[in-house]
């Protein structure tokens, strides 16, 4: 074996007579090394965009959300409410109700979704670490409701906390006959801004915050809500505790975790994690092809140096071995390589985020790279 592994070294470093053959094995190992470059980059800028995505939703979503299966809201009674206080590794809830609305701010109009939650929601989410502007301040000491819009939303009607103009809400009256006046068909609120917020483009361009009072006489439903939204204690058992809000609430309702509550997005970003990678590996087995080819042409050209050492003693198995060690080389030289040029690429996007993102909607301006030990080791 160790005959075999000196002769193929010597076989692959050694000036060829034919220029042709050094060509060929030069690009089998570039082929094998920019394969290996470009999983190792893709994979680590998947963690990255995966971590961020993780980071939103944990700012916007709750650890767990409650809706009803049938309708849009549901009456909570108090008995299923002390008994959800009661889990052991739940932190807090809030009730929230949502329903579509129309905005109008000056002489421009906006239609977004007001969700209205109580002074608990702070606690559940972690919206009011993503302020643009202003406070997440739902209320004044005076009492005075306050409304809190996402950038895109801000945007869309030209609205700024610091201006004197009010936002104006209307939603459809559920009450009353409006067919003599057609005004009478909308319930009418103004509200001032206290601040804005921005999380995610979608999400900031589809929410406004609002207290669960107001929304709740804005919408004519005084004890209905859209849903319950849950904190978890630190290092609770998040897999019992969802089973004991289910066995709580039981199968009229639906209990989603921050995973199922973003199923598809998540479903789908992991879809094309596969896809590309097995894209790649593709491009990498094709481009291994050419190994063949390297070692095709220097068995040609070896044919000589076969003949002596055959006479020399050498067996067919001997000589396998050599031009078997010969590609096994190649590839480990351009495996090698394009691993630590990944990691180069990798550790000079982390430290110098010299590829930009171009969307002024996230939070970041390069490019999100994570490195895990698992992909290297998968690629290799």
């Amino acid at each position: 074996m160790k005959l075999s592994l000196y002769i193929a070294k010597r076989y692959l470093f050694a000036k060829k007579s034919r220029n042709a053959i050094n060509i060929i094995s030069a690009v089998s190992v570039a082929g094998v090394s920019v394969g290996t470059m470009a999983l190792i980059i893709i994979l680590s800028v998947f963690n990255g965009l995966e971590t961020l995505v993780r980071s939103i939703f944990n700012t916007s979503d709750p650890d767990i959300k409650i809706t009803a299966t049938v309708g849009k809201s549901f009456v909570p009674d108090s008995a299923r409410l002390n008994l959800l206080s009661a889990v052991n590794g739940i932190s807090c809830y809030s009730l929230c109700i949502e329903e579509n609305a129309l905005l109008r701010y000056g002489e421009r109009q906006f239609i977004a979704t007001i969700k209205g939650v109580d002074d608990n929601y702070l606690m559940v989410t972690g919206i009011d670490s993503s302020m643009w502007d202003g406070e997440f301040i739902l209320r004044s000491e005076q009492g005075r409701p306050y409304a809190i819009p996402g950038i895109g939303i801000a945007n869309s009607l030209g609205l700024r906390i610091n201006f004197i103009t009010p936002l104006d809400i209307f939603v459809p009256r559920k009450s009353g006959d409006s067919n003599l006046n057609p005004e009478n068909a909308f319930i009418r609120r103004f509200i001032f801004p206290s601040g804005i917020y921005q999380v995610e483009q979608e999400f900031d361009s589809r929410y406004v915050f609002i207290p669960l009072d107001f929304a709740r006489e804005l919408l004519e439903n005084d004890n209905g809500v859209s849903s319950i939204e849950i904190k978890f204690k630190e290092g609770t058992d998040e897999i019992r505790v969802q089973k004991d809000v289910r066995n709580i609430f039981g199968k009229g309702f639906l209990v989603q975790n921050k995973y199922e509550q973003q199923e598809i997005f998540y479903k789908v970003m992991k879809s094309e994690r596969l896809a590309i990678f097995f894209i790649l590996t593709f491009i990498l087995i094709i481009a291994s092809f050419n190994i063949i080819g390297s070692l095709t042409m220097l068995i040609i050209e070896k044919e000589r140096d076969i003949e002596i050492l055959k006479s020399l003693g050498a067996d067919n198995n001997l000589i396998r071995k050599i031009f078997i060690f010969e590609g096994w080389l190649i590839s480990i030289i351009g495996a090698v390589s394009g691993v630590v040029l990944g990691f180069i690429i990798c550790w000079i996007q982390q430290t110098y985020g010299l590829v930009r993102l171009q969307s002024d909607s996230l939070l970041l301006d390069a490019y999100p790279v994570i490195m895990k030990l698992k992909d290297f080791i998968i690629v290799w």
